[in-house]
């Protein structure tokens, strides 16, 4: 771990409980929900984490606590720091508060996260879906989204899935 994220670790722990780990040498911070917002206030305005470099989620489906993890990774160009924030959420119907007050790039990617996950972005400036249709039911990046109608053909299954497919009569 960098030695210039100590001192930002500590802090963060000791303000907001939050837990630290390490993964394959990146720090890594557990944040509660309710703290993410103040949490981004710090680390943008006392530590120099000047950019929100990526926010996804992971679901870890069937499992239902935590069920999902909101992924933020943070940047500091001029300390040359990255830091990796983790979210956990609970349930089918999970709730984050928005940080697009602190880092505006977020308003994309909040978007994203509701759409492809169905994470609710509470106080998100105009939280609709970016990347599926407008009438587009469900989120598609959720484990347990249904796959679809036809099932994939491979060679180990071609003929039992041909034997079934529906051909037009003559």
């Amino acid at each position: 771990m960098h030695a210039q994220l100590e001192p930002v670790l500590t802090d963060l722990e000791q303000q907001f409980g939050a837990s630290q780990s390490e993964f394959r040498g990146q720090a890594r911070l557990l944040v509660a929900p309710q703290h993410i917002l103040a949490a981004a206030n710090a680390l943008r305005d006392q530590h120099g984490f000047e950019m929100l470099a990526a926010l996804s989620a992971v679901d870890y489906w069937p499992e239902r606590t935590p069920r999902f993890h909101a992924v933020y990774e943070f940047k500091s160009l001029a300390k040359n720091l990255r830091l990796e924030v983790r979210v956990p959420l609970d349930g089918d119907d999970p709730e984050l508060e928005s940080i697009t007050s602190v880092y505006p790039n977020a308003d994309w990617h909040e978007r994203e996260l509701w759409d492809m996950f169905g994470l609710r972005i509470q106080n998100h400036p105009d939280l609709r879906r970016i990347l599926m249709p407008a009438d587009w039911t469900g989120h598609p990046l959720r484990k347990d989204y249904p796959l679809g109608y036809e099932e994939v053909q491979f060679s180990f299954n071609f003929e039992e899935i041909e034997a079934r497919k529906p051909r037009p009569k003559e």
